[in-house]
């Protein structure tokens, strides 16, 4: 399948799925998400080279509707990326192989829907991470990928590449706080130091919410 093909097809499934939902259904947003995924990249050799492309028009189709700047709009995103996250997983890819893309992707689609902010980015981030555990994926691969989709998308959220990877970087950790502290450990070595060229600085600490 060509890359036009499939960023269509993506495309298409958003449409006719967006018109049925009139209110914010987490779990009908990433099992959208999920499903569209899904049909945009059945039959791709490699699913990384349409991937931005691809979740940054589901994004769009789930995200359209809703406030540019508001708490329904980032806890859909976050739901968008769960259910591309688990999308990849049914591929039989590993979310470590595409997180960057992911990021990407959900935050240019965001951007394009309203404003991606340091909000978006920490929410996504830890969408992905949840995510990733959800599915069995290692938690450390899917954080470091998320760190380097939000560097890569700072330009164009108008943000600095550092404040970007801060709040991905915090993001995860919170997500991995909440799962256990081995995947806080796996985060933590996974983010910490300089990533893409930018030094990764944690602002907050993050503290364990479970322990396993």
């Amino acid at each position: 399948m060509t890359k036009r093909t499939a960023t269509r097809s993506a495309s298409t499934t958003t449409r006719t799925t967006r018109g049925a939902r009139t209110s914010h259904d987490a779990k009908g947003v990433a099992n959208m998400a999920k499903e569209n995924l899904i049909g945009a990249i059945e039959g791709m050799g490699d699913i990384a080279e349409t991937m931005v492309d691809t979740v940054s028009r589901i994004t769009m189709g789930a995200l359209k509707g809703s406030r540019a700047v508001s708490t329904e709009m980032l806890t859909m995103g976050s739901d968008v990326v769960t259910g591309v996250v688990h999308g990849v997983a049914e591929t039989g890819s590993e979310i470590g192989d595409t997180a960057r893309q992911v990021m990407l992707g959900t935050l240019r689609g965001t951007q394009q829907v309203g404003r991606a902010t340091v909000d978006t980015v920490s929410a996504n981030a830890a969408a992905m991470v949840r995510g990733a555990a959800d599915v069995g994926s290692d938690v450390g691969r899917a954080a470091r990928g998320a760190v380097e989709g939000a560097i890569d998308a700072a330009r164009e959220l108008g943000l600095s590449a550092e404040d970007a990877a801060a709040a991905a970087a915090h993001g995860a950790l919170k997500a991995a706080g909440e799962i256990s502290s081995t995947a806080v450990e796996q985060v933590k070595r996974a983010v910490t130091g300089t990533i893409s060229g930018t030094k990764v600085v944690i602002k907050e600490p993050i503290r364990h919410s479970h322990s396993r």
